[in-house]
């Protein structure tokens, strides 16, 4: 690879992410779009990717911020540069890495969008309604449509899929004799996630509704096969609002985080509700940790003794 340009270096890096840390195509295709704005930087200031410093990492970075890209954002973008840099240097391309001595921008903490116990049980109630609901014999695609959502909501709160998953599983999971569903995440991970009753049965409600001998639960005419995800997000907001729910607070995302933060509120355990979400390391679920906060305050203002009001237990002092 000696001589290779800044292309060909992206090129082999996304290579070594695929095969051998099993990278999914969109991580893949959005490394290659903040590597591609990288070296266009790097090509703008005269800069080798293979001959660069930290100093003019730093000044990427700066330049990302005067650009309003948010912290998280420009975080992002820094441990994708990281991952190339040490790349190169693993690989004897480069001296040295010049990302290495290169600080995070600070993030401030974010907590992620959720939805109420009772907001959900309006979404559901709302899609059971639209699902069962009489309809002329010209509405067929409605009903299916109807129908198909009804079982998107309920397999995605019960399990809290990441959308990419959801949309892709297997016509057989509507089918299989098991409560729990053998999910293929990212990394190529494997992991189990039980079903509750109500997910089962609006798998099997919708089966009927499938036509042809497909591969996919939730089949489509899109070049993968199965339903988007901008199609479902697009639905789920038609959906919100006729739930009385605004359009901007809801998406499959905001229902994952909806899952696991319920979950956390009825006391499961943190490390649980990680291998749930198929999270990798434990630091990515603790973004939830503002739930463990709030019931952890609401134990010792319960359980501790010392919490009574003394005048209601009537031994308060004379």
């Amino acid at each position: 690879m000696e001589g290779a340009e800044g292309p060909d270096l992206i090129v082999a890096y996304l290579e070594m992410l695929a095969a051998e840390r099993g990278a999914a195509a969109n991580t893949l295709a959005a490394y290659r779009r903040d590597l591609d704005h990288y070296l266009a930087a790097l090509s703008a200031s005269g800069r080798d990717p293979l001959d660069t410093d930290a100093g003019e990492v730093r000044a990427y970075l700066a330049d990302l911020e005067t650009q309003g890209l948010k912290a998280s954002s420009a975080a992002r973008r820094l441990s994708c540069i990281r991952g190339f840099h040490k790349f190169l240097y693993a690989e004897g391309l480069a001296e040295t890495d010049p990302s290495a001595p290169v600080g995070g921008p600070r993030r401030g903490r974010t907590l992620p969008k959720v939805l109420s116990v009772a907001e959900v049980d309006d979404l559901l109630r709302t899609a059971r309604e639209r699902a069962v609901a009489p309809q002329s014999e010209d509405a067929t695609g409605e009903r299916r449509r109807a129908v198909r959502m009804l079982c998107l909501l309920e397999t995605l709160y019960a399990t809290g899929l990441r959308v990419s998953e959801l949309v892709a599983l297997p016509r057989s999971a509507a089918t299989t004799k098991q409560r729990y569903l053998v999910v293929k995440g990212k990394g190529g991970r494997e992991r189990l996630v039980p079903l509750t009753d109500l997910a089962r049965a609006a798998m099997r409600e919708h089966l009927p509704h499938l036509t042809g001998d497909g591969p996919f639960l939730f089949p489509s005419d899109s070049e993968s096969g199965h339903l988007t995800r901008q199609a479902f997000a697009r639905d789920l907001k038609i959906a919100a609002a006729a739930a009385g729910i605004r359009e901007d607070r809801v998406s499959p995302h905001v229902l994952r985080h909806a899952f696991a933060s319920h979950l956390l509120q009825n006391g499961a355990d943190l490390r649980i509700v990680q291998e749930l979400l198929g999270h990798a390391d434990i630091s990515t679920t603790q973004i939830y940790t503002h739930v463990l906060d709030e019931r952890l305050k609401s134990m010792v203002r319960d359980l501790h003794p010392l919490m009574d009001d003394p005048t209601e237990s009537g031994t308060a002092p004379a």
